[in-house]
């Protein structure tokens, strides 16, 4: 159980963004903390926030857009998704004056899944994803892995990591949902997971979307969450869940929006040649993730096989997402991807930053690597030369060290712990 409260490091992040833009969003999952965040804000400047989750603000906005976004701005609505008609009214006061901190959104659904009418915004709106905790940020250890291998800045020490394999299994499956976090046993958790994934499914897509058989959308998270880490493979789902390929698409594109899963794009396709272009899929969550392929820490303890491939494939989508949101709070705007060719060589998350330098990650559940496991990230050094910043390979064994040049081994846990001085 986590008891302290935790600390968002993207908080101060959103008055400057809000300062710099007409209309900042906060999206992300329900109950991870973004009315938490959108409240800090409001008390700090004593401003009122419109919580469309409270049925007195939500009539108002139904029937009254334009009154519900008149006051003195920022304008602070919760939950905005469940009342599109404000955008529009946000949009005409923005007409008649375009300033920067006009209003400030969140919502537990993405901007794309709303009707193509109540997206007017376009060109006047930033979005700031607010995600599960990262592991840095439960730990309050301050890591600035990323901003280090950005610049080409990663130290080594002889110290060897204080973090063994159970700890490892603990941290996917708890994840980082500030509710989930805390649960006081696994039990607990698995309860809290089952009740956030049926409101999910039976409140908040019902929403968004009219829902034919709600059974059916759950069944194809089931079978998509089995596939985290992995490339995304639509008709493998289709065969086993409904009877069309469309209908499986369909639910896949509502549990996007519901950031329940997300699609990593292959990166690379038009620069270096036969690399393929077919996404791959990671659970948004791992504790979610964990509960949903029915994963416990007694299947683990046994050994059971199973379960250990399905761990391996759900470290990747807890490494994959902590390092994406990490990069969140650096000041270069980052573009995440994979890289895989038709020869089978693959790396499972490239970052790309904004003046085209990369940092390259592989992920390991074993606790040791050979080099034939990094053979992706030098194929890619190579190609992309002075470009590659940074390769890391994380795995869960002790010891951190350079496996070759600009290519380096690091324990899971560097995206915690501090760096080595």
């Amino acid at each position: 159980m986590v008891k302290a409260k935790i600390k968002r490091r993207i908080a101060p992040i959103v008055p400057d963004r809000l300062s710099k833009t007409p209309v900042l969003l906060l999206e992300g999952p329900r109950g991870v903390g973004k009315s938490t965040l959108l409240s800090a804000f409001a008390a700090g400047i004593g401003v009122q926030v419109i919580d469309l989750d409270r049925d007195d603000f939500l009539r108002l906005a139904t029937a009254s857009p334009t009154a519900a976004v008149s006051g003195t701005p920022p304008v602070l609505i919760d939950e905005y998704q469940r009342a599109p008609a404000l955008l529009d009214a946000i949009k005409a006061r923005l007409n008649q004056r375009t300033i920067p901190g006009m209003a400030l959104l969140a919502g537990s659904a993405s901007f794309e899944s709303l009707p193509p009418d109540a997206q007017g915004l376009t060109g006047r709106i930033q979005r700031l994803p607010i995600m599960p905790f990262t592991q840095t940020e439960i730990d309050s250890s301050a890591s600035q892995l990323m901003a280090r291998a950005f610049d080409g800045d990663l130290q080594h020490t002889t110290d060897l990591s204080p973090t063994n394999r159970g700890q490892y299994v603990q941290r996917v499956m708890r994840g980082g949902m500030p509710l989930a976090l805390q649960q006081g046993s696994e039990a607990d958790r698995y309860r809290w997971f089952e009740g956030h994934v049926r409101q999910s499914i039976d409140r908040d897509a019902g929403e968004l979307r009219r829902i034919g058989r709600k059974t059916n959308l759950l069944d194809t998270l089931i079978r998509v969450v089995g596939q985290t880490g992995s490339v995304l493979s639509v008709n493998k789902v289709a065969r086993d869940v409904a009877p069309t390929w469309e209908t499986v698409a369909a639910h896949l594109e509502l549990l996007e929006s519901l950031f329940l899963v997300t699609r990593l794009p292959a990166w690379g396709v038009t620069v270096l040649p036969r690399s393929i272009d077919k996404p791959k899929i990671h659970v948004v969550d791992s504790g979610i993730g964990a509960y949903l392929l029915r994963l416990s820490s007694a299947k683990l303890a046994r050994f059971d096989p199973a379960a250990l491939t399905e761990f391996g494939h759900l470290l990747e989508s807890f490494v994959v997402q902590d390092v994406i949101r990490q990069t969140t709070w650096l000041d270069w705007p980052i573009m995440a991807g994979y890289w895989r060719t038709r020869d089978m060589v693959e790396v499972d998350l490239v970052l790309e930053r904004y003046d085209g330098t990369v940092v390259a990650i592989e992920v390991k559940a074993g606790d040791s690597i050979k080099p034939n496991q990094f053979s992706g990230l030098v194929k890619l050094r190579d190609r992309l030369g002075k470009a590659f910043a940074a390769g890391l390979v994380f795995y869960t064994g002790k010891s951190g060290y350079l496996a070759d040049n600009r290519i380096h081994v690091l324990p899971v846990d560097r995206l915690w712990q501090p760096a080595p001085r």
